[in-house]
């Protein structure tokens, strides 16, 4: 690791295939926890590459428990995080608001690292148990249209690092690979990302599938659309920026979105938004990012028809019962 770290310090870069055996080393426990926490600091001083972040992917890939959803054509909606907006949980609650419209949602998620309340910190506050029974899990996406994937059950190769990035407490290039790495690997993604570089480096890599994908980043940082400004839509044939008002929604303030300072906060604002009881800032900035959900899922549909859909969802009680029925 001496080595490695002089070479980074250096603005040296790594091609793939070490970067894929230093992560897959990694994860085995071959390093200890002083010379991991180097090695993620250095890629707080300087950008990752492609081949550095693709080696990385494919490391915890291999080494990943697989499951198979594809006959449900399941999309995700997964965030970065890392963006320190501390906003309630957009992705999460999007993810069942599509699963409402009908389409099949295999979430993936994980504790909160650098925000108060990830996306499994409020599924198991509301009582989910976390499984990677492959049984178990296809009769949830096939009665509730959603299952939810806690990463750390499916990539138990980085319990040597779990300890670590939460001492540390700040995003780290394990932010970056989130995403990518859906055990179920879904043909469509709605992927979030908290910077414009990362956004170009997950086109570059998305472009080498056959997924159909949107990558979102908001031009004020945010890892998802937050209608607080503009934001940049990236998919497989073109890049738009975007604002509210082109969703003729209206701009909304950062403080309205803000998700709390504990899981029971965010917990209220999520239960207040499938229940339809909540402000119009939440309601909107939700079914924004399911709304552009469904239209990558259904394509064939008019972004102003994937919005009423979404926006149906919650309205019809849809989105609740996924969520009752999958929490059951």
């Amino acid at each position: 690791m001496k080595d490695i770290l002089h070479q980074l310090f250096e603005h040296q870069t790594l091609d793939y295939s070490k970067a894929k055996n230093i992560l897959t080393d990694i994860a085995k426990g071959i390093y200890n926890q002083s010379q991991v926490t180097a090695f993620l600091s250095a890629y707080q001083m300087r950008s990752i590459t492609v081949q550095e972040l693709s080696g990385f992917r494919d490391a915890l890939l291999d080494l990943s428990l697989p499951i198979d959803l594809s006959e449900f054509d399941p999309i995700d909606l997964c965030g970065t995080g890392g963006d320190r907006k501390n906003t309630f949980n957009i992705s999460t609650l999007a993810s069942f608001v599509v699963a409402g419209a009908g389409i099949k949602v295999s979430k993936h998620g994980n504790y909160g690292v650098s925000s108060s309340c990830g996306s499994s910190n409020v599924m198991e506050h509301f009582g989910y148990q976390f499984t990677n029974e492959e049984s178990i899990l296809r009769k949830q996406i096939e009665e509730a249209g959603i299952c939810f994937l806690h990463a750390p059950l499916f990539h138990p190769a980085m319990k040597f690092v779990a300890p670590i990035r939460r001492e540390l407490g700040i995003k780290t290039f394990f932010n970056m690979l989130g995403p990518m790495v859906n055990p179920s690997q879904p043909k469509k993604q709605i992927v979030g990302v908290y910077s414009l570089e990362l956004a170009r480096l997950y086109n570059y890599l998305y472009q080498q599938t056959d997924h159909a994908y949107y990558i979102i980043h908001s031009l004020d940082g945010y890892d998802e659309i937050s209608l607080t400004g503009k934001f940049k839509l990236i998919s497989a044939d073109k890049e738009q920026i975007l604002s509210p008002d082109d969703l003729h929604l209206n701009t909304i303030l950062p403080h309205e979105i803000y998700g709390g300072d504990t899981i029971e906060e965010s917990a209220k604002i999520f239960m207040d938004v499938l229940n339809n009881n909540t402000t119009q800032a939440h309601k909107n900035v939700v079914v924004a990012n399911a709304g552009f959900a469904i239209h990558c899922a259904k394509p064939e549909l008019s972004l102003a028809d994937s919005f009423q859909m979404a926006r149906e969802s919650i309205e019809s009680g849809n989105a609740l019962s996924c969520f009752k029925t999958l929490i059951k």
